[in-house]
C-alpha cells in the first residue's frame, strides 16, 4: 500500500532512525514483540502469513502498526522484497505524532480500514 509520505521527523526529537535491510532479510517474525512500526523510504517489504503474501508494501507505505498500537505480538511476518530502506517509529514517537497530528492518526484509521476491507473482499 502506498500512502503520501509523512515527515515523521518534525515530531521526533533527534530524527528518525532508519536501517537497511537487504533483499530476502527479514524484518520481523510473526509472535516478535512489536516495539516499532515501519515507513518504507525505498524498496518494498512482503507483509507474510502462513506463508502467503497479503500484502507488498513500496515507498511511503507502514507497516507494524497494529503492535505498536495494542502492545500485542505482530500478527505477521515482515520480509524485504528487495534492497529497502526502513524509517523506525517506535512506540513513545508514535503516541507523540498521533497527538500532535491529528491528520497522521486519521491516515493510519484510514490505511487499517482499507486494510480490513481488502481482507473482508477476500472472504466474499
Amino acid at each position: 500500500m502506498s500512502e503520501a509520505t509523512f515527515d515523521f521527523s518534525s515530531f521526533v526529537p533527534g530524527g528518525v532512525p532508519l536501517k537497511r535491510f537487504e533483499a530476502g532479510e527479514t524484518v520481523f517474525f510473526q509472535d516478535d514483540d512489536g516495539g516499532y512500526m515501519y515507513i518504507v523510504r525505498s524498496g518494498k517489504v512482503n507483509i507474510i502469513v502462513s506463508g502467503v503474501v497479503l500484502e507488498s508494501i513500496g515507498p511511503g507505505g507502514m507497516f507494524g502498526e497494529i503492535a505498536v498500537i495494542d502492545g500485542s505480538p505482530r500478527s505477521a511476518t515482515a520480509v524485504a522484497k528487495e534492497a529497502t530502506e526502513l524509517e523506525l517509529i517506535d512506540g513513545q514517537a508514535f503516541a507523540l505524532i498521533v497527538e500532535r497530528s491529528p491528520s497522521f492518526a486519521l491516515k493510519i484509521m484510514r490505511m487499517l480500514a482499507a486494510r480490513i476491507r481488502r481482507m473482508n473482499d477476500n472472504f466474499s
